[in-house]
């Protein structure tokens, strides 16, 4: 019986040197496998030129460079692309590069499905199956990197150069794969990835959110979409478990925020729901103290959804309350709807396949 490969991408510092001490090869090799990983991106063991022969024979006979398989690749007419990807398991999810004039946003989900049900998101009506893997989060980012032809040295200038954990998943329910991928991410001898350009998103799982904060340091975006208990149950069900007061205390008290490293609080605009002058009056007070930004979401549609997306009028009225109170409130353009790829839109298309007819797509 073949003995089953391991994962080289999702490897730490720590991992590396423990396989490579295994095989007994020099404690230098570590920098070389880490640098060509990582920095390099190669795809294969042949491209990793430093070693010898022999070593890379070892590398290839225990570990694999493989990434998720692309099942489809979508492109939207304003550019935003949308990947739909495969693991091992013949489990899927999906991730979106976004390009701008002044940057590159790469959205990653950190979960197949969603446990949250949030109303208004399409990925919430897709059952969590499974975290994704710290090499399965990475992965994303390494394959997207193939795909953009963004692995070139000197980076002149680099094509991905934002990370927002927005995709499928709660990530503060899988931190912990989660937290390796975004450490690997930041070294500086590798992806070299400011923790300034990398933003958590969470519907609000409150014990983890310090932890987040002091291990990572990352930006932290808050899907709010409500100022009172009672909105927020309905559209965020995770607020039953954490109401609230208790959100806003951990916003508060988040690590490191402060004027220059603002709490982003994200706010889907809904037709006659959460949209009205008053309710941004209220969502003022209720971040009152906290250094923070309010990104407005225009709704994105997605079949089936029960709500509509606000009027611009609208938006730009409750936009300009939260303005005159002193908090930025941009308003985010909907990027790639017609794939289906905007943001709260995202849902493995082939979920209703047969888990045998995925896994033989893989073969």
């Amino acid at each position: 019986m073949t003995q089953a490969l391991q994962e080289l991408i999702g490897m730490n510092r720590e991992d590396m040197a423990a396989f490579l001490q295994g095989i007994g090869a020099e404690s230098f090799r570590l920098g070389q496998l880490w640098h060509w990983v990582y920095q390099k991106g190669v795809c294969s063991f042949d491209e990793m030129t430093t070693m010898a022969k022999p070593m890379r024979e070892s590398l290839r006979q225990s570990l694999t460079l493989k990434r998720p398989f692309i099942v489809k690749d979508m492109t939207s007419f304003d550019g935003t692309r949308k990947w739909l990807l495969r693991f091992s398991d013949a489990q899927e999810a999906e991730m979106v590069f976004i390009p701008e004039k002044d940057r590159g946003t790469l959205c990653v989900s950190s979960q197949v499905g969603c446990t949250l049900t949030c109303s208004f998101c399409h990925t919430g009506t897709q059952k969590l199956v499974r975290n994704l893997t710290a090499g399965e989060i990475l992965g994303q980012l390494v394959l997207a990197r193939d795909m953009l032809k963004d692995w070139t040295n000197p980076p002149i200038p680099r094509k991905i150069t934002n990370i927002v954990m927005m995709g499928m998943g709660e990530p503060l329910y899988n931190y912990e794969n989660v937290a390796k991928a975004l450490k690997i991410m930041m070294d500086s001898e590798g992806v070299s990835l400011s923790r300034r350009k990398i933003t958590l998103s969470t519907s609000g799982v409150v014990p983890m959110m310090g932890a987040c904060g002091e291990d990572l340091g990352v930006n932290l975006a808050v899907s709010l979409h409500a100022t009172n208990d009672e909105l927020r149950n309905k559209l965020v069900p995770l607020n039953k478990k954490y109401p609230i007061a208790m959100l806003m205390e951990a916003c508060r008290t988040y690590p490191g925020a402060n004027n220059a490293r603002r709490i982003t609080f994200e706010y889907v605009m809904l037709k006659d729901v959460n949209d009205s002058v008053q309710e941004a009056k209220a969502l003022i007070q209720l971040i009152k103290g906290i250094p923070a930004k309010v990104n407005l979401i225009p709704f994105n549609p997605w079949p089936g959804s029960p709500y509509e997306r606000s009027s611009d009028e609208q938006i730009e009225r409750f936009a300009n309350v939260v303005m005159k109170a002193g908090y930025a409130s941009p308003v985010r353009s909907p990027r790639g709807e017609d794939i289906l790829a905007a943001c709260g839109q995202l849902k493995s298309e082939s979920v209703r396949l047969k888990w045998s007819e995925r896994q033989q797509e893989l073969q």
